[in-house]
């Protein structure tokens, strides 16, 4: 890594892919902002279909004010929809390693308030040929993490295995933060989502919240760990 680590550094995590991490990145992105906070948004690697609309690296950038080519290096846009390091083999490029997108992990030279780092896939996707997601926070060494899940049936189990992986994040257990838990596309008149949302809530004591609704009192929660701030 290099340039300033951020105040925070957020990382945002998914139990799977298209549970729109970068719609919820974004928007966390947006209430930083309006708050009046310095933000910078990191996407290490992504991989997607040419043609099917913005990248991840875009969206975020666009919010986050920044180029999207400093959000993602050119390098590490692969255009085939498989999980990175696949990507790279299928592409016929070499495969990335960890200590490579922690190396090209570049922050601003003066230190932002929060920075975000989404990653690809579900919790335990390849994010390099030697490691996923888990491995990858570790090295990142993220103060908070956020896992996007869907609202609907199979939720819970997801986000159970999940929060189960989430836990093998390097660093003190004695002072670590549970992950934050949002559900998306979150539909307040549906019955099964209501249960799926209290369930965590009430049954497993989970930091959950949904993201209709949720996400100004969330990116609160996680700005207020910002030094300097007021608790």
């Amino acid at each position: 890594m290099t340039g300033s680590r951020p105040a925070v550094v957020v990382l945002v995590a998914g139990t799977g892919t298209e549970v729109g991490k970068t719609w919820v990145g974004a928007r966390l992105l947006e209430a930083w902002r309006a708050a009046g906070l310095s933000v910078a948004a990191r996407k290490p690697a992504q991989s997607f279909a040419p043609g099917s609309g913005p990248t991840d690296a875009e969206v975020l950038g666009a919010v986050s004010g920044e180029e999207p080519t400093t959000v993602c290096p050119p390098t590490r846009w692969y255009r085939v929809p498989l999980a990175p390091p696949m990507a790279a083999e299928a592409l016929g490029l070499p495969t990335p390693t960890l200590s490579d997108l922690v190396s090209e992990l570049t922050w601003p030279a003066r230190a932002v308030d929060v920075g975000l780092v989404e990653t690809a896939g579900g919790v335990r996707s390849p994010q390099a040929g030697d490691g996923d997601v888990v491995d990858l926070a570790s090295l990142i060494g993220a103060d908070r993490l956020v896992l996007v899940a869907d609202a609907g049936l199979g939720t819970i189990n997801m986000v159970r295995l999940s929060l189960a992986a989430l836990d093998d994040v390097a660093g003190d257990r004695r002072h670590r933060r549970p992950p934050f838990v949002v559900l998306n596309r979150f539909d307040p008149t549906s019955d099964l989502h209501r249960r799926n949302l209290e369930w965590l809530r009430q049954r497993d004591a989970v930091c959950a919240t949904e993201a209709a609704t949720g996400l100004g009192s969330l990116a609160d929660r996680l700005a207020a760990t910002v030094p300097g701030l007021p608790r």
